[in-house]
This record gives C-alpha cells, structure tokens and sequence, in this order.
C-alpha cells in the first residue's frame, strides 16, 4: 500500500486507465474486433506481438533471481511458443522469412528490453499491462477471431489467447494483484513504475496507430 492505505494494485489500474482506454478503443483495433479487416490484418498484428513477447520472455530467465520482477516470471504465462504455432498457421511454414517489426513495434520491444537489463522494475509495469490484459481484454479478441475467419475454437491461429497451464484465470488474477501489492520499493519507486504502465499503453497504442495506417478501411 502507499501512504493513503491503496493498494498498488489498485494505483496501477486506476491510474493507467486512461491509456489503457485510448489503447482498447484505436481505430485499428475497433476495425479488427468489428470484422472490417481481413485476416492479413490479424495476422500481421500477431507478428507484432512476437516481438513485444520476444523481448519479455527472451528477458525472463535472467530475471528469475531478481527480489522484485522474479516472483512475476511464471511459466505459465509465456506467450512465444504459442504465437509461433499461430504464425504457422497464419503465415505457413516459412512465416520467419517475411516477418518485420513495424518501427513503434521495435521501439516497444527496446523499451522492454531495456528495462529488463537496467530496472526490474520497469519491466513489472510491461509484464503487467501485457500477460493482464492477455487473460483479461485478450480473451474478447479470440472469440472474434474465431468468429470472423474461423479458426477453431481455442485451435491454431488464436492459441496465443489460450492458457492452457491456467485453469481459473480469475484466481490467478487475483494472486498477480497480491504480488503487485507485495512489491517492496517506496512510494517513489511505486510511482516510476505506475509511469512505466502508461508508457507501455502508449508504446501499444502506438502499435495499433501503424497497423491502422497499414490496413487502412477503405472509403
């Protein structure tokens, strides 16, 4: 808790809101999620989020020791296999050869890395607004998707959405917020990382600002 007895769960939700919004609502992802794109607009939204994933889990085992960002790398929650076995389905077997990190993707994936060598810290904040809202947000994405190309229910093409090693997602939300509550920094520190959280909602509106500038709707 801080000094006003709220836990810091509850800062970083609270205080992050507004990016996470501007974030949920983009004009890409409101196209995606509304049917308006092809399935070549999902699929290189996946490839993005290789990357975003390659530097995080890439990061992981160094961090594994460390006081504050260890208790968060979970092996249950890596995301890089799946998404691999997606990109096969979506792109075929040579789906590594045609990949490209779009420029606000390649900054994202920097900042990420960069906060694993230097700030554990920091890399709680990415680690958070990422595998949350992939359990949370992320699940509303794989129902449409299935629904718009049909891929098959929980199947290839969407199992980047599915925690499989998870069985009561809900439960284990609610022991990631006892974590963030543990977190042993002062207010200060607590503070730079809740403005890491808006970073990284910025870094994934970014994102979403170039993919909609790719596959924009036509008039």
């Amino acid at each position: 808790m801080d000094a006003t007895g709220t836990p810091f769960s509850t800062l970083i939700r609270e205080a992050s809101h507004e990016q996470h919004t501007r974030a949920e609502t983009s004009s890409f992802m409101s196209d995606l999620l509304g049917g308006r794109l092809g399935v070549a607009a999902y699929a290189r939204y996946t490839e993005q989020l290789w990357f975003v994933y390659r530097a995080l889990e890439d990061a992981a085992g160094t961090l594994r020791d460390d006081p504050v960002a260890g208790p968060f790398v979970r092996p249950e929650l890596m995301r890089t296999p799946a998404l691999e076995r997606d990109l096969a389905h979506l792109r075929g077997p040579r789906w590594r050869s045609g990949l490209g990190a779009l420029p606000a993707t390649a900054a994202y994936a920097a900042r990420i890395a960069a906060c694993a060598r230097d700030w554990p810290a920091g890399y709680v904040a990415h680690h958070y607004t990422r595998y949350l809202g992939d359990l949370s947000g992320g699940q509303i994405i794989r129902d449409r998707a299935e629904k718009t190309w049909g891929f098959a229910r929980k199947g290839d093409g969407v199992r980047f959405y599915v925690f499989e090693e998870i069985h009561n997602p809900a439960a284990f939300k609610r022991t990631y917020r006892e974590l963030l509550d543990a977190v042993e920094v002062d207010d200060l520190e607590k503070k730079r990382i809740v403005d890491e959280c808006r970073r990284a909602f910025d870094h994934n509106s970014a994102v979403f600002h170039e993919l909609g500038a790719e596959f924009p709707l036509s008039a």
